[in-house]
């Protein structure tokens, strides 16, 4: 079982997605407090293995998020795709993130464009 959190900023919504895999599909519980995300997991019970591998116009993950989200930054689609392609055995679990760079961490951390 993979079992993964995201936190998606100003919404507040988070979002826990747990993978479990039978075979060669990988079984999806999604559990938040949006519902568009809500909608998404109801068409998202199952995915097969591969779908970490199937382009973003064909994908079903994200087909759906076209069809249910409002917000196109939302980063939980990529976070079920994440949480599936860890529980196949095709990534290892490592955490993802996005942060932004004020002008004092940016000189404090020596950080340049």
């Amino acid at each position: 079982m993979t079992k993964v959190r995201i936190r998606p900023g100003i919404c507040g919504f988070n979002t826990v997605v747990i993978a479990e895999r039978e075979k060669k599909k990988v079984r999806l519980t999604i559990v938040t407090d949006c519902d568009m995300v809500r909608a998404i997991a109801e068409e998202l019970n199952e995915l097969d293995m591969v779908v970490s591998f199937t382009g973003f116009i064909n994908n079903p993950v994200y087909r759906a998020a076209s069809k249910y989200l409002r917000h196109v930054t939302c980063p939980v689609p990529c976070g079920i795709l994440k949480a599936l392609e860890v529980e196949a055995g095709l990534a290892l679990p490592r955490d993802v993130s996005i942060e932004f760079i004020s002008s004092a961490r940016e000189e404090k951390d020596g950080i340049s464009p």
